[in-house]
């Protein structure tokens, strides 16, 4: 299989996210989802009770998310997820309990609606730097990936060098104590 078929059959893409999302408010990608279930088969038996159980709640929770429920005869239940970039998941949930339904209904919620690609890289910018990823544990100490906490020692508060501030006080409080000295004699 050469790489061109490998990346049109499973998609290899860079990391992405909805355009802007969460800079003013954040805006949930899930625009609607339908449930699609038999009322009388056993295999909709987990629908059907995550459909009296959590469905009110999770309209409530989510008034951005239009919720449709279809039911058919002697079809197997499935979720049809729609997104704001116009993509779409269907999962099938033949047979499968209430708290597995939950989940998934959780986890269509939660998803951007892209599909699900192989990264190419973890992060991506179109003006590389020759410095590297920064994160927060560079010029860490290394003693701290072995040490037991809580430690102390590691809590306690970073020393720094007096402000420019304090050193003017402590010379006015010098000045103070030397003035007292100067007049007391």
């Amino acid at each position: 299989m050469t790489s061109r078929t490998w990346n049109s059959f499973w998609g290899s893409t860079f990391v992405k996210a909805p355009l802007r999302n969460g800079v003013g408010r954040y805006v949930q990608q899930l625009q609607r989802i339908t449930f699609k279930f038999c009322k009388s088969s056993g295999s909709s038996q987990g629908t059907r009770e995550y459909i009296e159980k959590e469905l009110i709640e999770f309209a409530r929770e989510n008034p951005g998310v239009v919720v449709y429920l279809k039911p058919r005869r002697h079809r197997s239940s499935c979720l049809k997820a729609e997104y704001l970039n116009g993509g779409e998941e269907y999962i099938s949930t033949h047979k499968q309990t209430y708290e597995e339904i939950k989940k998934w209904v959780e986890y269509l919620r939660t998803r951007s609606g892209y599909p699900v690609e192989l990264l190419r890289k973890y992060q991506h910018t179109d003006h590389p730097s020759i410095q590297g990823a920064w994160t927060p544990w560079i010029h860490r100490d290394p003693i701290i990936n072995i040490a037991e906490y809580p430690n102390e020692e590691l809590s306690a508060a970073i020393k720094t060098e007096k402000t420019g501030t304090d050193q003017i006080l402590e010379l006015v409080e010098r000045q103070k104590i030397s003035g007292r000295a100067n007049t007391s004699s």
